[in-house]
């Protein structure tokens, strides 16, 4: 396959017999978005030629943000949404007192945000509202 399939959750793609089989794993157990993904991953592969293709999940080990690459962060703010800004392993923000850096809005670029919501539009989001343009987004939290 020659179009990258950056930070799409794909872990592995195999062949059994003339099958095309591509494990996927869930941003999140029991991601709402699992069914659209696996839809869109096998209609790209038929059109691309391949007449039998297999998704399958794994669940272990768990999807991280720290496997977004650099164009994976650039898709996310093309799209609307804010890329996490530290690593998933950085536990700091769960002392009190620390200060996190601002979440930078994907439209204006503005440091000027807050937090509306712990939850968006789907569970590994948060909801922020720019000060400075006014619009709300999502933020994909580290995890």
């Amino acid at each position: 396959m020659s179009e990258p399939v950056d930070d799409t959750g794909i872990r592995e793609v195999s062949w059994d017999g003339a099958t095309c089989v591509v494990t996927i794993t869930p941003t999140y157990s029991g991601c709402p978005a699992m069914q659209e993904i696996s839809a869109h991953v096998v209609d790209t592969l038929r059109q691309k030629g391949l007449a039998s293709v297999r998704i399958q999940t794994r669940l272990s080990p768990a999807w991280t943000t720290d496997w977004l690459t650099p164009a994976g962060h650039a898709a996310l703010k093309r799209y609307g949404i804010a890329p996490p800004k530290e690593k998933a392993i950085d536990i700091s923000g769960l002392a009190r007192g620390v200060h996190r850096a601002p979440v930078q809005c994907p439209r204006c670029g503005s440091d000027a945000t807050r937090l509306v919501s712990q939850f968006g539009s789907t569970s590994c989001k948060a909801l922020y509202r720019c000060s400075h343009c006014g619009e709300p987004f999502d933020y994909f939290k580290a995890h």
